[in-house]
């Protein structure tokens, strides 16, 4: 399936797009698309606090995306 992945951050940097089109195996959970990230881009691994929503509220790992979803990768924010 397809889902409609958006980054911010260092995430975005790390994958090269802030949205994009992803392909993930149906019934993916969203444990399941962070392994798929830390394969497909090897410097996603270095993440340890990334959060994701998905349609705009946060997901546990073991949460089942759907194609119609939306994804948001949210790394740690730190500023002053």
């Amino acid at each position: 399936m397809k889902i409609t992945l958006v980054s911010f951050g260092i995430a975005k940097d790390i994958i090269g797009s802030r949205e994009m089109e992803y392909e993930l195996p149906d019934s993916a959970s969203v444990g399941n698309l962070l392994e798929k990230l830390a394969h497909d881009y090897p410097d996603f691994k270095d993440l340890t606090s990334i959060r994701v929503a998905v349609n705009t509220e946060y997901a546990k790992n073991d949460q089942v995306i759907s194609p119609q979803d939306e994804v948001v990768l949210i790394p740690p924010v730190s500023g002053g």
